[in-house]
């Protein structure tokens, strides 16, 4: 059971109070869904110096916030889930933490994940991890939170925390929001700094959050986000000042036809939505597919397998500390020394596969090439020019199926995340549907840059069509 005991006693004041009751709601329920790792020993003095400070308040004043444990935080050591990293205390703040600190924010722990952002094995359960344990969904303790971003999105779903901050490199974010029946905002990747946090492959990782509604989401990425991205002061302005538009009159927005199909019971809540769609104003496209070139899917995963290898071990390699000299190669060798916590449920496939892979820089730069022109310019650029779009909708993932510690997780249809992921366009999922008992979500992405048009869409669809 995770302890509290170092917070030390609470005294009044309102943010003292919140950060109280999210410790408390944390240590009464966490022992079964495992998805908090630590709480940060210091939330309790920054919440009763905010409260002094009341008269100053930020953008995000007193608001408790939990970050995935690959974002470094200085009161906490920054893990990926792995007991290599157990000790991994870097004493800084990624630029995001730093940017949430000066607003007002409280961070309040670390959220538990898919061990190395779930890039460690091809038969690995979606929110395990050698620290934290297997992290369970908020709607039925049996089945998958999905992953990688899993304890950030059950934290919120189970009221924690009203956000929490996530990464994702293809679907991290968007699908354990979407299982979990929450908001989750993957931005444009570039808009938030990655410095900081642990890699899996730069030039599609990104971090953003994860709330309980789009208006908090898209406050909490204006906060995260760099000043140095393009076109980030007016990204940042129209979400922080995030108004629903009216209706949705002159707006085209597409139908990823790819998501439909797979299950009727998913359909008939895709269904749903779109009728919410054009009764509010929107014009539909549908039928809209992107199909890559043949040997896609084989040349995306040598991208991440070589970017992966590179990144971490750059990573590793500036640490602060005495974890500086680990490599690739030494993480394998640890996990096969501690075969009994690390393997003991799945292998290090991947893992092994990054190390081998014999990919040339050229090799990689040609299919870094292919891949995201295949998803960009002969993909969702292509549907956004050629129909004059405003977003494209689809089922986001799910719903959530069982944890399966001997065959891994299972393929429930097909999803959203791939392509924003590779192109790098902003994805938001809504919690709109239910399958079941279970929460499936609905998907819109947007044309890079445009995030705060994106959130201002979906704003609106949040209050059209309620959650269920």
């Amino acid at each position: 059971m995770l302890s509290t005991s170092s917070v030390g006693a609470q005294e009044p004041g309102a943010v003292q109070t919140r950060i109280a009751q999210a410790i408390a709601d944390i240590g009464q329920l966490d022992e079964q869904y495992h998805a908090v790792i630590a709480i940060d020993p210091d939330a309790t003095k920054v919440a009763r110096m905010l409260d002094v400070q009341r008269k100053a308040p930020g953008p995000m004043h007193g608001e408790p916030i939990l970050l995935k444990d690959n974002i470094e935080s200085k009161g906490l050591p920054t893990t990926a889930g792995s007991l290599a990293l157990a000790d991994n205390n870097t004493g800084r703040d990624a630029p995001l933490v730093a940017q949430l600190r000066h607003a007002g924010a409280v961070i309040l722990g670390k959220t538990n994940l898919s061990e190395w952002a779930n890039f460690r094995s091809e038969f690995s359960s979606s929110g395990w991890s050698g620290v934290g344990g297997q992290t369970r969904n908020a709607h039925d303790p049996d089945r998958t939170p999905c992953g990688s971003s899993s304890g950030s999105a059950v934290a919120v779903a189970l009221g924690y925390v009203d956000v929490a901050i996530g990464t994702e490199t293809s679907g991290s974010i968007v699908c354990p929001a979407s299982i979990n029946g929450v908001v989750g905002f993957k931005p444009t990747q570039g808009l938030v700094a990655g410095e900081g946090i642990v890699p899996l492959a730069s030039t599609q990782d990104t971090a953003g959050p994860i709330a309980n509604s789009v208006s908090l989401a898209a406050r909490t990425l204006a906060i995260i986000s760099s000043e140095t991205a393009q076109n980030s002061n007016a990204i940042r302005q129209g979400l922080m000042n995030l108004n629903a538009i009216p209706d949705l009159n002159g707006l085209k927005i597409g139908v990823f036809s790819r998501t439909q199909g797979f299950d009727p019971r998913r359909d008939a809540e895709l269904d749903a939505v779109l009728q919410t769609l054009k009764d509010n104003g929107a014009t539909l496209v549908a039928g809209l597919d992107i199909e890559p070139y043949e040997g896609y899917g084989q040349d995306s995963y040598d991208v991440l397998l070589y970017e992966f290898r590179r990144d971490l071990n750059a990573y590793l390699a500036q640490l602060p500390n005495a974890l500086s000299n680990m490599t690739l190669a030494s993480l394998i060798a640890f996990n096969e020394e501690h075969a009994d916590q690390e393997l003991r449920y799945f292998d290090q496939s991947i893992f092994l596969k990054s190390l081998n892979l014999a990919d040339s820089e050229e090799d990689y730069r040609k299919k870094r090439l292919a891949t995201q022109k295949a998803m960009r310019e002969d993909g969702l650029d292509r549907l956004f020019a050629e129909h004059k779009l405003d977003a494209i909708v689809g089922i986001t993932e799910g719903p959530g199926w069982m944890i399966d510690w001997v065959n891994g997780d299972a393929d429930f249809g097909p999803s959203m995340a791939g392509p924003a992921a590779v192109a790098g366009n902003p994805h938001i999922t809504l919690p709109l549907g239910k399958v079941a008992h279970l929460p499936l979500g609905i998907s819109l992405i947007g044309e890079r840059w445009q995030d705060h048009k994106l959130a201002a869409i979906a704003v609106h669809l949040e209050t059209a069509h309620p959650p269920q």
